[in-house]
């Protein structure tokens, strides 16, 4: 992977973060970093805010644009959202919702199976980070107190999800009925509502 591709990638995962993270986290020079960055700037991928410290020189923190957001898109969103089109002109809503029914009983074998040999919520929440992760998902696992927190800072779906939101009712759906009735699955933040990410805050019901 080309270091432009690696520092676009880490801003996708991390957010806003100084040249000098980046820098840390990839193992190369400051001055390095900030000459790609720059050069990720000029192509409107990449945009920088100057945060105040304390004590010293305001910190500068890159993040992506919505144009860098988009280097992410799912490839084959446009056959995706014409696939859901032509499934409602012909077969109408309820046609949609037994297609997205469908990919969500598929899914949930999957995941099923793949989560059959974990005996607790932490190791199914591991083994679901990474299925996510596989699938392009960009996803990693956090622990807040007792709930655990699922972190997803790409949706391949994204665009689909736009024009049909029942998508995003189904993946919610999904984890819930994956994780069972003893389970809480929140969704706190939202890609298609505008945030950078989707969260999933878990823990079980009190």
């Amino acid at each position: 992977m080309k270091s432009t591709d690696r520092i676009l990638h880490t801003i996708k995962r991390e957010g806003s973060v100084s040249a000098k993270v980046l820098a840390d986290q990839l193992g190369m020079t400051t001055m390095g970093v900030r000459q790609h960055l720059q050069s990720l700037e000029r192509d409107g991928l990449v945009d920088f805010e100057d945060i105040r410290a304390k004590v010293g020189r305001p910190s500068r923190h890159w993040s992506l644009t919505a144009q860098g957001h988009r280097r992410f898109a799912d490839s084959h969103h446009d056959l995706s959202i014409t696939l859901i089109d032509s499934v409602q002109n012909v077969f109408g809503e309820q046609g949609v919702a037994d297609v997205i029914a469908q990919r969500e009983a598929a899914t949930f074998a999957q995941y099923q199976d793949a989560l059959k040999d974990c005996d607790n919520l932490e190791a199914k929440l591991q083994t679901l980070t990474y299925l996510r992760e596989s699938e392009g998902y960009m996803a990693e696992l956090h622990q807040d107190g007792t709930d655990y927190i699922l972190i997803e800072h790409h949706c391949p779906i994204c665009h689909a999800a736009k024009s049909c939101p029942a998508l995003c009712r189904s993946e919610i759906q999904l984890f819930r009925h994956l994780l069972g009735e003893a389970y809480r699955v929140e969704r706190e933040e939202h890609i298609v509502s505008g945030q950078r990410r989707c969260t999933y805050r878990i823990g079980e019901k009190t």
